[in-house]
């Protein structure tokens, strides 16, 4: 077991920071969907779509899935001989590996460790999504103790890595509705959460976008509406049609971010990425699929799913964006092949992890490589 740096020092103290998506990366993590009241028929159709983003995204780099002990057969038979995925065995609530998992941080003399936050399943007792979250609270330290990495551990701050995103360059992106939230850290003003991102990120500068397009599962990950794409680039969420859901957020987001600067002081390159023509919503067979169980919230026809091309991941190499049967699934690739030129872009179907209240960024947690 490596050491525990709990109130010992802090990543910034040390010289560690957290690197951009875009950097090298060691491997990829992600966790199996199990849950009946989260995922239809059983997690069946989830399965096979975690399966073919795993199996997208080990074209560039390993991956390692931890699954409960009960699905560890079916899901090593599902994902077949693929040389560059691993499956292990590992607990959890469910699978949202990028918001219960560990944030990496990296320094200048090749050494990696990694920042366990707290976890409340996106709100506690107060707005949380199932309770309890225990098992989802030890992923950080299990991944932690796998990666064989020396860990962070704050005394009490509770994140969601869905809820930031990093240039590697000291600016940090994220949201008011999440961070702010009243169930993340209420007894926290906006400057000390901002003290923690800098003393666990290594981060000069929070850019603090207003609001998400998800309110109600995770209060706001910006991870749908804005991301780094280079230093000095963001790319945005971007519709022109006053009537989508996410038009609001679009506009507000981009007009922000068009005059911000980082923490270098480079005015932000913006880069406009399409939503999909029309809102996509559950039908109602699609619903009834879902196991209703006391202590989680139910899905519904009525509640747009948070379809963003944005929630994309970023491999060596490439890039694995979401695709959802729309008309504009060949513009949102179009479009985000001309942010990464150099990357290969590959589409995948996420309709399933959507269904489930993610997609593929949120399914997924980067482990950079040392420099």
């Amino acid at each position: 077991m490596k050491t525990i740096l709990e109130a010992q020092s802090t990543p910034r103290q040390d010289g560690f920071w957290m690197p951009g998506e875009y950097e090298p990366q060691t491997r990829i993590w992600m966790l199996w969907p199990n849950r009946p009241d989260n995922w239809r028929n059983g997690a069946k159709p989830a399965q096979q779509a975690f399966a073919e983003i795993a199996r997208a995204i080990a074209q560039f780099e390993p991956v390692i899935i931890g699954a409960k002990p009960v699905d560890y057969a079916a899901a090593r038979y599902l994902l077949g001989d693929e040389d560059n995925i691993k499956v292990i065995e590992m607990e959890a609530d469910d699978s949202w590996i990028r918001d219960c998992g560990p944030t990496f941080v990296i320094n200048a003399t090749g050494a990696v460790r990694a920042v366990h936050w707290h976890f409340n399943a996106w709100g506690g007792l107060v707005d949380g999504l199932y309770f309890p979250w225990d098992k989802d609270a030890l992923v950080g330290v299990k991944v932690a103790d796998l990666a064989d990495v020396d860990r962070y551990r704050p005394e009490s701050f509770i994140l969601e890595g869905g809820s930031i995103h990093a240039d590697g360059e000291g600016t940090l992106l994220t949201t008011e509705m999440c961070l702010l939230s009243e169930g993340r850290n209420p007894d926290l003003t906006r400057a000390e959460i901002e003290g923690y991102l800098s003393e666990y990120l290594g981060i000069d500068k929070v850019i603090w976008i207003k609001d998400g397009i998800d309110p109600e599962e995770t209060n706001g990950h910006v991870d749908d509406v804005a991301c780094f794409v280079a230093p000095g680039e963001v790319a945005c969420i971007w519709t022109e049609d006053p009537d989508h859901p996410f038009y609001e957020v679009s506009q507000q987001t981009y007009a922000q971010l068009s005059e911000t600067t980082d923490a270098r002081g480079r005015l932000l390159k913006v880069h406009k990425l399409c939503v999909t023509k029309e809102p996509i919503y559950m039908t109602a067979e699609q619903v009834e699929a879902i196991d209703l169980v006391e202590g989680t919230i139910p899905r519904t026809t009525e509640d747009p799913c948070i379809t963003s091309y944005m929630n994309f991941l970023i491999v060596n190499g490439g890039v694995i964006v979401p695709q959802y049967d729309d008309p504009h699934d060949s513009l949102a690739l179009d479009q985000i092949q001309a942010m990464f030129p150099n990357r290969k872009i590959v589409g995948v179907q996420s309709r399933e992890v959507v269904f489930g209240g993610g997609n593929i960024h949120c399914i997924t947690q980067q482990q950079p490589a040392p420099r």
